[in-house]
């Protein structure tokens, strides 16, 4: 864990904790309502990563931006979102979001800041650039954090989004969320570099590599570069190595281990981010047990009530078909 840790005031840490805590308990929850047939579509859990988004948005105000992927429930709750109302999403019911047209993987909370969930890789890349320059244009003080896979960085919009945000020093945070595997093709095998971020020295940019399941590392680098990103001194790479605990989506055999081995996944669940903070804050005397454990089952109701308020609400009607499509 970081030397940091002691600096941080406990309202942060613990604010830390409980958004990371609250994360995963949507996650496991999401995973079994899939499981029963209440969620139309497609899965993809943040299992695993929640350091990554905690970290990044601890860091950013209501008006700051952030744009998401497919695997984007976790940065979502990060930035503020209200878990009755992203239940309400994935169910598919008008008290979602998006009135449940979005669904998991285009979740859109614009009131926090939430601008983007895409489920083409990459694709959010060069519309978090489109945010800066508008940012720019409006000469707020404002930020966008842009979270994108390992699979994305080997794409054109990759190169291009960031070449721009580079040379027009625009105030974007490019988060690469570095799970080792683009759905089962390892990272090791269709790029020769270490790491992704090596790749920020072609666009004369600084590139930082993070311990993605330590969420005092990650708040820690995006600290430094929303600091640079406000002062108009232009974007940061922040390659963050974490690793998704479930599959690449639900219904991926055996959680992903038709490609991964299981010694490799038992290794990086003993790096859980929640259990070694949970840990440390105990050690650290910032909460004990007992407080941990009140914290779990506050979650745990949030969640429930959550799921509850989803469930009763109501679907759109077949009337409302042609609504929210023209202004």
């Amino acid at each position: 864990m970081s030397d940091d840790f002691e600096r941080l005031s406990k309202k942060t840490l613990v604010d830390l904790y409980t958004k990371m805590l609250k994360i995963r308990k949507f996650e496991e929850k999401t995973a079994e309502l899939f499981a029963k047939g209440f969620i139309p579509g497609l899965v993809h859990l943040y299992i695993g990563e929640e350091a990554v988004a905690v970290g990044v948005c601890a860091n950013l105000r209501n008006e700051d931006y952030v744009v998401s992927t497919h695997r984007g429930h976790g940065h979502s709750i990060a930035k503020g979102g209200d878990v009755k109302r992203m239940f309400a999403e994935l169910l598919g019911k008008k008290t979602g979001y998006s009135k449940g047209r979005g669904g998991s993987m285009h979740m859109v909370i614009p009131e926090i800041g939430v601008m983007c969930s895409s489920g083409i890789v990459g694709a959010g890349i060069p519309i978090a650039t489109g945010l800066g320059l508008a940012i720019d244009v409006k000469q707020t003080d404002q930020v966008v954090a842009c979270f994108f896979g390992d699979g994305a960085s080997n794409t054109g919009t990759f190169h291009e989004g960031i070449n721009m945000a580079a040379a027009w020093k625009l105030p974007v945070i490019f988060v690469c969320e570095n799970n080792l595997y683009a759905i089962s093709v390892p990272f090791k095998k269709v790029a020769l570099i270490k790491n992704v971020a090596d790749r920020a020295v072609a666009y004369g940019i600084p590139g930082v590599v993070v311990d993605g399941m330590d969420v005092i590392a990650v708040y820690k680098a995006v600290k430094k570069a929303v600091k640079r990103a406000r002062e108009g001194k232009g974007p940061t790479l922040i390659e963050c190595k974490t690793y998704r605990f479930r599959g690449h989506y639900e219904g991926d055999p055996k959680k992903g281990a038709t490609y991964r081995s299981e010694a490799e996944m038992s290794d990086w669940e003993k790096k859980c981010p929640i259990a070694n903070f949970k840990t440390k804050l105990i050690e650290k005397s910032v909460l004990t047990e007992s407080e941990a454990e009140d914290i779990i089952q506050k979650c745990i109701k949030e969640i429930e009530d959550a799921v509850e308020f989803a469930m009763e609400s109501p679907y759109p009607s077949p009337e409302e078909i042609l609504e929210n499509l023209f202004v």
